[in-house]
């Protein structure tokens, strides 16, 4: 019997070998080959705990994750205290969208054994996407501790401490993530977005060079791309800056191209099929949330600061939650969204907003409020009347040609994209405000409007008007917002810590560079 390896202990030589075998044909993308060398040891050892480990790995791999959950339990029944099984049951739970479930595997698994990285990895990464970020920063700090090299671990460790306001510490984990790989782009990427760390000479020169090399992934050049151009607009050299930002999105519209026809017959569809819909069975199903909707960078992330200064109001910032609510109703019709919209009866649209009440609980555990600030949620802003009668919905908007120039700017890793071409974003933005308006006209009394520019002008008039909207007495906490003390998790994490700032627009500088996307807005020329 072989016993170096204590994970093959009681497993004769050629039993051993199996298993590497099966190891290496999961590796390789061949489930078949894995399989039957599998099968061959458990026919003989058929609790044997790291074949069993292999074998819900291959499950995963071949997407069984609930198959893959019931192999680890089996295993875990005979073999509690086995950390990497709590491991990859941690890594089941997480496929199947089980991330309470997942978190607690992955604690077993770090309580049972803190040598490991990985799982302190995945268990940081969790509380990230949960939205907790210090609980995150602690579990990345052990994982970066027991694997300096991990360059996910320094990635995602920067962002966490973006989110919490700690930017000189961010800095340094993206730098370490740039000595480990020069052309990462994610640490360009992060580093770039601290924008109250301006990127220096020395950075500019090294992204030039990278950027030179042919043999750099198209991910990495695309966010290199973002933050040379962020780098060159710092340094006023705005036609620079412009031919970098266009160079990356010209990129990514080759690699995932975004189709405006299917866009606007989405807004056609949604605006005809929410237009009658039926009384809700509990007009006041939802009062808890606060939906902060509409373009990105048109001040949302701004507003939901404000109101997580309140002492009612917890920002959970963008949830996906109603998304996928929406998402997985249409999969149990087999019709898409928006399609279904007027099949749906009253007692539907209650269980769909029960769901997502349901889904988002996690938000209501400290405050009795919540805002959700996913910008796409504009898209189901027309059918809240019927499904979360009882919320509120704000929506951001911000000077036009500012709102799209910011986001052709902006990376955006959630792909296909509008933001990728001018005439795409001028479309886009042009349809949501079209959407935005005819449903605010159905629905006034839920759906109120708020501009950047009139917060801007006054802005204590501007915090009343939006509290007064959701319900909430005025609190001057919410005037000091940039002292709040929260996870911010977008890509204004850095200017929301600040005091309101009036020079904040860019356009101007760019002239005539932007008349495309200024003859898709429908504006005047430069």
């Amino acid at each position: 019997m072989s016993t170096a390896n204590p994970r093959m202990a009681g497993l004769a030589p050629d039993e051993v070998e199996c298993l590497h075998a099966a190891a290496r044909a999961i590796r390789n993308r061949t489930p078949a080959q894995a399989q039957g060398l599998l099968d061959e040891v458990l026919a003989r050892h058929p609790g044997h705990a790291e074949a069993l480990r292999l074998l819900a790995i291959l499950q995963l791999h071949t997407r069984r994750a609930p198959q893959a959950i019931a192999t680890l339990q089996r295993a875990i029944a005979t073999h509690p205290d086995d950390a990497l099984l709590h491991a990859e049951l941690g890594n089941a739970h997480n496929a199947l969208g089980q991330r309470d479930a997942a978190i607690d595997a992955w604690r077993h698994a770090v309580e049972l054994d803190p040598r490991q990285a990985v799982p302190w990895f995945n268990l940081g990464r969790a509380h990230q996407a949960q939205g907790d970020s210090l609980a995150a920063v602690g579990a990345l700090q052990h994982a970066r501790a027991l694997s300096p090299d991990l360059l996910p671990a320094a990635i995602l460790l920067g962002d966490a401490l973006v989110h919490l306001g700690r930017f000189d510490e961010a800095s340094g984990q993206y730098r370490d993530a740039l000595r480990l790989h020069p052309a990462c782009g994610d640490a360009w990427r992060g580093l770039s977005n601290i924008k109250t760390i301006a990127l220096s000479d020395d950075d500019a020169a090294a992204l030039s060079t990278q950027l030179q090399h042919r043999d750099i992934a198209d991910s990495d050049r695309i966010a290199m791309g973002h933050a040379l151009g962020k780098l060159e607009e710092d340094r006023g050299h705005f036609p620079q800056a412009f031919t970098a930002f266009a160079t990356a999105n010209a990129l990514q519209q080759r690699m995932t191209p975004w189709r405006l026809q299917p866009f606007e017959q989405f807004v056609e569809q949604a605006l005809a099929a929410s237009e009658r819909l039926p009384s809700p069975i509990d007009p006041t199903l939802g009062r808890e949330v606060i939906f902060i909707v509409g373009m990105p960078r048109s001040g949302s992330t701004l507003f939901e600061q404000i109101l997580a200064a309140h002492p009612d109001v917890e920002g959970a910032s963008e949830l996906p939650d109603l998304g996928i609510v929406i998402q997985q109703e249409s999969m149990r019709r087999g019709v898409p969204y928006p399609q279904w919209i007027a099949d749906a009866s009253a007692a539907d649209w209650h269980r769909l907003g029960r769901d997502y009440l349901a889904r988002s609980a996690h938000w209501r555990a400290r405050k009795p409020r919540f805002s959700d600030k996913m910008p796409e949620n504009w898209k189901h802003a027309g059918i809240l009347r019927a499904m979360l009668p009882g919320a509120t919905v704000i929506e951001t908007r911000r000077d036009p040609l500012e709102t799209a120039w910011s986001c052709f700017k902006q990376q955006f890793y959630s792909q296909p994209h509008f933001a990728n071409t001018l005439v795409d974003l001028g479309a886009y933005l042009r349809g949501c405000e079209r959407a935005m308006d005819a449903w605010r006209g159905r629905d006034p009394a839920r759906i109120r409007l708020h501009r950047y520019e009139d917060l801007l002008a006054d802005p204590e008039a501007g915090v009343r008007a939006l509290l007064a909207d959701c319900s909430l007495d005025f609190d001057p906490a919410c005037l000091a917002f940039h002292a709040a003390r929260r996870s911010v998790r977008t890509a204004s994490a850095a200017q929301v810590r600040q005091p309101l700032r009036r020079d904040t627009a860019r356009t101007a500088a760019y002239g005539a560079l932007l008349d495309p996307l200024r003859i898709a807005l429908g504006l005047p020329l430069a």
